[in-house]
């Protein structure tokens, strides 16, 4: 069930199917969209297509995160803090109208993604073996102002996971998460000011493409951080969408190498989501307890478009077993694990 994509090509052949159909370490694909055949009419494709640049950062005390999205119909533009000590979320979002201004790059490899208006500018800008999130929003919390400058080392070797699977016919979902990137750079939040350093502060980026169902369900769960013995170490963990049967997104990233581990089950309650989640693994080598105590909750409802999510915070504590066959235990770290409801 772990097809390994090795061979570089495009991603859509012309009658808009997959060319390839599997994981990969990096990605091989080129993102051509243009391909997309969802519609008699070419025109209207553009309105199914989803892309987003997703980038968070993990210091000891906070959580940042800022986001570029292209929804077809509309552009998605959002950041949000948390502070892990007095647990302070506050959040900002824009919605912009069949995504005037929003610019994102046709693949992950190369190209910046870019949005300004009167209220925001944000920029993701591709470097290289580096990667810089500007941000750069007055009006955060009330006129409280947030203002980011981080940089990202991501060097060519650094390994990631890339996703190529189906939903439905003819719908697809193309995604690449890089985990554990070492970050240094400044946060700004009013009359906060955090300095960054790569030995403390690790950042991760979830770059999206594909044309998904209209009714879309999924859980995803992720980590970043930094063993006692000082390697760092990160989680990707992923299910309910799309046809895994050739691939999973599930992986322990140790060392900037990705572990590839077959189906994860999470297993929590949707009446309750602050008590402890459960994940284990197919294969036997994962077995984690998830403690949240945050509950991130965003909706979005405007009739016949919606979103839900419980993106929840907490700590990670268990085993893992990598490739090698070492077991690594877990204790305490800092992540996420969400449940994402949408019709879009």
């Amino acid at each position: 069930m772990q097809t390994e994509i090795t061979r570089p090509g495009p991603l859509l052949l012309p009658d808009g199917n997959l060319a390839q159909i599997g994981w990969s370490r990096q990605p091989q694909l080129d993102c051509n969209l243009e391909a997309a055949h969802i519609y008699v009419l070419r025109g209207l494709q553009r309105f199914r297509l989803k892309r987003w640049d997703y980038y968070a950062v993990f210091s000891p005390q906070r959580f940042f995160s800022a986001t570029i999205a292209d929804l077809g119909y509309a552009g998605n533009i959002f950041a949000y803090t948390l502070d892990f000590v007095t647990g302070e979320l506050h959040e900002e979002g824009l919605v912009i109208p069949l995504s005037k201004g929003v610019d994102l790059p046709r693949n992950s490899t190369s190209g910046d993604a870019h949005f300004t208006n009167s209220r925001a500018r944000l920029t993701f800008r591709k470097e290289p073996e580096n990667r810089h999130i500007s941000v750069d929003w007055p009006g955060f919390h009330a006129g409280r102002g947030i203002r980011v400058e981080i940089d990202l080392q991501c060097p060519a070797n650094h390994e990631s996971m890339t996703l190529v699977i189906p939903i439905e016919r003819k719908r697809f979902y193309y995604n690449r998460k890089i985990n554990c990137l070492p970050a240094s750079g400044r946060l700004d939040y009013g009359d906060i000011h955090e300095d960054l350093t790569p030995d403390r502060c690790l950042g991760s980026l979830d770059w999206g493409r594909g044309v998904w169902a209209y009714r879309s369900f999924w859980n995803w769960a992720s980590a970043s951080g930094i063993l006692p013995d000082g390697r760092r170490i990160g989680l990707n963990l992923g299910c309910g969408f799309g046809d895994t049967t050739a691939a999973t997104e599930n992986c322990l990233i140790l060392e900037g190498r990705i572990n590839k581990l077959e189906a994860v089950s999470f297993e929590y309650s949707s009446q309750d989501y602050l008590k402890p989640w459960r994940f284990s693994d197919s294969q036997g080598r994962l077995m984690l307890e998830f403690t949240p105590f945050k509950d991130r909750l965003a909706r979005t409802n405007l009739g016949v478009i919606f979103s839900q999510v419980h993106q929840m915070f907490g700590r990670y504590s268990g085993q893992v077993i990598t490739d090698e066959g070492e077991t690594i235990q877990i204790t305490d770290l800092i992540g996420f694990a969400e449940e994402h409801h949408a019709r879009w």
